[in-house]
């Protein structure tokens, strides 16, 4: 569904990503691993058209995205949930999940679809005429995943999803993710926390200073020992 095929991203003259070859099959859950400031959400950002790569390209179902809009990669298929939630904080949690489908053309069944998200996600029927900033991180997580499935993805790409999160939140938002994927749901996910990750991965993918240096069966790669190195930044990358 989704290739990264030699892509280099680079902020001025800082390179920041080099030669990255990245693959999502459909019904995929894939994660993105990595320490800080090693690429991943640079990545992120390449593939929403946020930044542009100066060499390689974006593929989507085939389709070369390199240079699309941000608006013509989400009316495709790809739905961001972004790193620290980006909801709306003055909006109601309604609103926020009305602003999900904004790009849509269809919106009969959107009332129905809003029921369902209400259904999966229990705690925002409570909290529907909140202002959204005033949810907990938890909360906030969950409204930006529902917000992202308003816009009837192909694919979910979701970056740090763990971040700012109280451990019982964290546990809920994985089972959450893990469960969106069981149903079909195509996801890339980007994040630190690796052993949570790969626990619910099916692929993974190490970035080291904007290098894959790793990638393989996320079971094999909870029990590389080279994963210990590539978050310590010591593993050398292959040319």
């Amino acid at each position: 569904m989704l290739q990264l095929k030699g892509v280099f991203t680079r902020y001025g003259a800082i390179e920041v990503l080099k030669d990255v070859h990245l693959e999502v099959k459909k019904g995929e859950l894939v994660s993105l691993l990595g320490g800080n400031a090693c690429g991943k959400s640079t990545t992120m950002k390449t593939i929403l058209g946020l930044v542009r790569p100066y060499k390689g390209t974006v593929e989507l179902d085939g389709k070369d995205i390199t240079r699309w809009s941000p608006a013509q990669i989400v009316r495709a298929g790809i739905s961001p949930v972004l790193e620290g939630r980006r909801i709306f904080p003055y909006l109601s949690v309604f609103e926020n999940l009305l602003m999900g489908a904004h790009t849509r053309r269809d919106r009969e069944t959107l009332p129905q679809e809003i029921e369902a998200m209400f259904s999966q996600f229990p705690v925002l029927r409570e909290r529907k005429d909140q202002a959204g900033g005033t949810l907990s991180g938890g909360e906030q997580q969950m409204l930006a995943m529902a917000r992202a499935l308003l816009a009837r993805p192909k694919m979910l790409i979701m970056d740090e999803p763990s971040m700012g999160l109280s451990p019982l939140y964290v546990e809920k938002i994985f089972e959450i993710i893990q469960d969106l994927n069981h149903r079909g749901m195509t996801i890339l996910l980007v994040e630190q926390n690796a052993n949570l990750a790969l626990s619910i991965a099916h692929r993974g993918y190490v970035l080291q200073t904007g290098s894959i240096v790793l990638h393989d069966k996320a079971v094999d790669l909870l029990n590389n020992p080279q994963m210990k190195k590539a978050y310590l930044g010591t593993l050398e990358v292959k040319s």
